[in-house]
């Protein structure tokens, strides 16, 4: 098996485990999906580094390993874990129309970039088409869930797909530039999370349709 072909196979992987995070009723189970993309996500820097001849990607995959896999699910999962609201858990689409919606995202997606004539991803325009579908199911993931915590999922997501953006597009990148989108992420969970949990202490509601008292 070629190092191009386990990349497409493992951006396949993601598609799966976003599926997860989105179709998850409870938060803390999509910190665990999360944590289990990610790690996927660090694989794909693996094949990357060999595949590209890419020293650098072997220091991403590191950054990557300790934020993505262990820093952000534990992050969620600690801070957001005793957050309870069951009313906020029911999706505003149900599953099936989810999965339907997320098909023709991807779908749609590897058509644009399967007509950009790329030769430098010409052998990875799945994986590329992949981290494209990527923003469009975090938009996804934060338009259909009530829940603000699942939203928050839907942020994760969109940046894991232009974390491998980069990786495809610019994988000589020095790591200085890995290491400024890893902690752009950590920050922005951390300062969400402190806003999640400041608005459920203070409405007792974790649904964004129930927060008409924040309108000015």
């Amino acid at each position: 098996m070629t190092g191009t072909l386990i990349v497409n196979n493992l951006a396949g992987l993601l598609i799966v485990s976003s599926l997860l995070v989105i179709g998850a009723r409870q938060p803390k189970n999509s910190a665990l999906f999360y944590a289990l993309q990610s790690m996927v996500l660090v694989l794909i820097f693996i094949a990357l580094a060999f595949t590209m001849h890419a020293e650098e990607l072997f220091l991403w995959s590191g950054t990557a390993f300790v934020t993505k896999v262990l820093l952000v699910p534990y992050i969620m999962y600690k801070a957001l874990g005793k957050l309870q609201d069951p009313k906020a858990d029911t999706p505003v689409i149900g599953l099936g129309l989810l999965i339907l919606i997320a098909a023709v995202i991807i779908v749609l997606s590897y058509l644009v970039v399967d007509s950009v004539q790329l030769p430098m991803v010409a052998e990875l325009k799945p994986a590329l088409s992949v981290s494209l579908s990527h923003f469009f199911l975090g938009l996804l993931c934060i338009v259909s869930q009530r829940n603000i915590l699942k939203q928050i999922f839907g942020y994760c997501l969109m940046e894991n797909g232009a974390h491998l953006t980069l990786a495809l597009m610019a994988y000589k990148a020095p790591e200085l530039v890995e290491i400024g989108v890893a902690t752009d992420a950590i920050f922005a969970v951390i300062i969400m999370s402190v806003m999640a949990r400041k608005i459920y202490h203070t409405l007792k509601t974790l649904d964004v349709r129930q927060l008409t008292a924040l309108k000015g």
